[in-house]
């Protein structure tokens, strides 16, 4: 009688010794079952609440920081321009008022010379008063006197002369009054100057010798 291992009906079995799994590439141990495979790695832990919270205020406080410079050096832009302009509207409405005044210094040395000689009477002179409180209250002022200190930053000198009554370069007769408007000079005064006569001195001590010698 014929027998097999497995019974006379049952189909062969078939053992597969391979040491590679040819589905999933993994070594099998030595019962045919693929052997155990390391674990993955683990992920890192993922930050808690606290730390996403606290990294998210970082990010605020550094472009608040940020924002706020931004604002103060547009600020300062602002205030520079501002103060440029501002400077510039002054120094415009300067010249052209000093502009204008300067074409009117001949009218006011008309009307000096008119009270001068006892011509600006009636009508005349109060156009004259007027035009000239006009124009002191737009900023210009007279100056130059006699007995002045010589300046010759404000003062022109058209005459020269010695005198023994002065000390120092000195104004001793006001030709034409000088004008200014601020601090900047429209026109310097013209006039005559007379130094000290250090020879009427220098005889003067002389003759004070000679007579003494002579008592």
């Amino acid at each position: 009688m014929n027998t097999r291992e497995n019974g006379p009906e049952e189909e062969p079995v078939i053992r597969d010794n391979r040491k590679i799994d040819p589905k999933t590439g993994q070594v099998r141990d030595a019962s045919g079952k693929p052997a155990d495979t390391p674990a993955p790695p683990a992920a890192p832990p993922s930050a808690g609440p606290a730390e996403a919270a606290s990294g998210a205020d970082a990010d605020l406080v550094a472009q608040l920081a940020e924002r706020t410079g931004d604002l103060q050096r547009l600020q300062a832009e602002y205030s520079n321009y501002r103060k440029r302009v501002e400077r510039d509207r002054v120094a415009v409405r300067e010249q052209a008022v000093a502009g204008a005044l300067t074409e009117l210094l001949p009218v006011l040395d008309d009307i000096g010379r008119a009270r001068d000689h006892g011509e600006l009477t009636g009508g005349f002179a109060k156009v004259g008063e007027s035009l000239e409180g006009t124009l002191t209250k737009l900023g210009l002022e007279p100056f130059g006197a006699k007995g002045d200190p010589f300046d010759p930053m404000v003062h022109e000198a058209l005459m020269h002369s010695y005198s023994s009554d002065v000390t120092e370069p000195t104004c001793v007769e006001i030709l034409q009054p000088g004008y200014r408007i601020g601090d900047r000079v429209l026109r310097p005064a013209r006039v005559a100057v007379a130094e000290p006569d250090d020879s009427a001195q220098s005889a003067g001590l002389a003759g004070g010798d000679i007579l003494s010698d002579d008592n």
